[in-house]
């Protein structure tokens, strides 16, 4: 823990004076990370969430070596087009989580205050703002995103793009779902495809981005599978797992590797023990830094995520076989697209699909969506007979951590179930 506390001054410090420095020291110490997650994976994880920790920080590690043929994306940004094209996905919130669990978070977040962006702002956004204005993170060849679920996306990006000063796309989601909204959305996904064309240079075969969604649907219903499969198994689970799952299934869709992660999943399901311990599905982002929280549920057998809202926000009911369309349909039928009943009804089926013994709602500062639908989200949970914990706090920002009342808290929810 020491050497992560020394290792995160140091970048903070060079982020001031020689942010190519920083750079250089950040990417080194990744790549040592990397190389951990290879060599010596945690042992007590299924072996297809240590492939998983190995393919996420390769995906993190690809802008910062080559930032050239990267984009910049929001997190629910459909990303096989980018792949078709030959670029990486430069996600926020990913980077913003990399740099926290690096203890460099608050350098950055104050930066970006002391330049006007308002403390209420989510802290992923705010910290990779920060840390592109102190000059850390490089410029991506382009900047892609949506409007869909957070609304700090219409002022980050359009930040971003101006101070990066590259080529920027917005993609409009409509809250309804009509034949119509999927059609427009499906129409600026193709301006989207000749927008990228033109920056790099490359044509998108059209029977290749095909196999590519095909394969993105299997990933999703892989997925689905090994959700509801577990319902009897035991699945030690760490707190970062089930985030990497939340970007891996939305920026990584398309790709073989994620695709075969999945399938590690569901061959894994077979050699797992029985069930034991409460059953947590936890709803929006984990505060992975938290000890509080590690306290209850890292690698625990007494209590365990089973399942995390943000790794399953696709509804596969609907489909299409025009590529476009079925892009279209993913972001226009994503379970944070529209009222907040649609949020929840969606976290109570994934968790009664898991038999989670409870939930946990957590109020991430910063995010109005979910804070202004906390208590109806708990009445509509204990409606439905799952117990509900509101649990305030920040996934990335320590400053509003509140580990006291964190511990407190949790332990009061799991005695509860308990009884």
């Amino acid at each position: 823990m020491q050497v992560i506390e020394t290792f995160g001054r140091y970048v903070e410090q060079l982020s001031n004076t020689n942010p190519g420095r920083a750079r250089t020291l950040l990417k080194t110490g990744w790549q040592a990370q990397n190389l951990k997650f290879r060599c010596a994976p945690e042992k007590e994880l299924l072996s297809a969430d240590q492939y998983l920790a190995h393919l996420m920080m390769d995906t993190m590690l690809k802008p910062l070596k080559d930032a050239a043929n990267s984009v910049l994306v929001s997190v629910f940004t459909p990303c096989e087009l980018m792949q078709e094209v030959g670029l990486s996905p430069y996600n926020v919130e990913a980077f913003s989580c990399y740099l926290s669990a690096s203890k460099a978070e608050r350098a950055f977040l104050q930066t970006a205050e002391d330049c006007g962006i308002s403390e209420t702002l989510c802290s992923y956004h705010k910290t990779f703002i920060g840390a592109a204005q102190k000059g850390l993170l490089p410029a991506p060849r382009c900047i892609v995103y949506t409007s869909l679920a957070c609304d700090a996306n219409l002022l980050t990006f359009k930040e971003l793009a101006a101070l990066y000063k590259v080529p920027c796309f917005a993609i409009d989601i409509p809250a309804c779902r009509s034949d119509a909204d999927v059609a427009y959305v499906a129409d600026q996904l193709r301006d989207l495809a000749r927008f990228l064309e033109e920056q790099t240079g490359k044509k998108i075969d059209e029977e290749s981005l095909r196999s590519r969604i095909a394969r993105s649907r299997r990933t999703l219903e892989n997925y689905d599978r090994f959700q509801k499969e577990r319902v009897d198994k035991y699945i030690p689970t760490d707190l970062v797992s089930p985030l990497y799952c939340g970007m891996t299934n939305n920026i990584l869709l398309g790709t073989k590797e994620e695709e075969e992660y999945t399938r590690r999943l569901l061959a894994e399901l077979k050699k797992a023990g029985p069930a034991r311990g409460k059953r947590i599905y936890w709803m929006h982002t984990i505060p992975f830094w938290s000890q509080a929280v590690k306290d209850v549920f890292l690698l625990k057998e007494s209590a365990q995520i089973v399942g995390c809202e943000l790794a399953q926000v696709a509804n596969l009911e609907h489909h299409s076989d025009d590529p476009y369309e079925e892009m279209a349909m993913r972001l226009l039928y994503n379970s944070l697209n529209g009222s907040i009943s649609r949020r929840i009804e969606a976290g109570i089926r994934h968790a009664q699909e898991t038999k989670a013994d409870g939930v946990i709602w957590f109020n991430h500062w910063g995010c109005k969506h979910t804070l202004g639908g906390s208590q109806l989200a708990k009445k509509k949970f204990e409606a439905a007979g799952i117990p509900t914990l509101i649990l305030d706090g920040d996934g990335c920002d320590r400053s509003h951590g509140g580990e006291g009342q964190t511990s407190t808290r949790l332990e009061a929810f799991l005695e509860m179930l308990n009884e």
